[in-house]
């Protein structure tokens, strides 16, 4: 595991702990959310990275961030048409 460290102005601190107690781990959510966003991540990775026991948590922290599944019509269609397929009977 890699740590990474940032350096932010006390002020600035200070305003940041008077919304947040754990700045480290909101600056860690927000890395991970926007690496999920533009491709980056995978949410089994974003769940790897913040520790997180599942995926419930994991879609959870996305829907709260505004991160949603890249899932298009097209997307919608193909899945349409694989479960017609996997559920013809034999």
């Amino acid at each position: 595991m890699t740590n990474v460290s940032i350096a932010i102005p006390d002020d600035v601190m200070q305003q940041l702990e008077s919304q947040w107690t754990d700045i480290a781990q909101r600056a860690l959510e927000s890395l991970a959310v926007e690496s999920y966003r533009r491709g980056i991540l995978t949410a089994a990775e974003v769940q790897r990275m913040l520790n997180l026991r599942s995926r419930w948590e994991v879609e959870a922290l996305l829907k709260r961030s505004y991160a949603y599944l890249d899932y298009t019509e097209a997307d919608l269609e193909q899945d349409i048409r694989t479960l017609e397929r996997l559920s013809v009977p034999q």
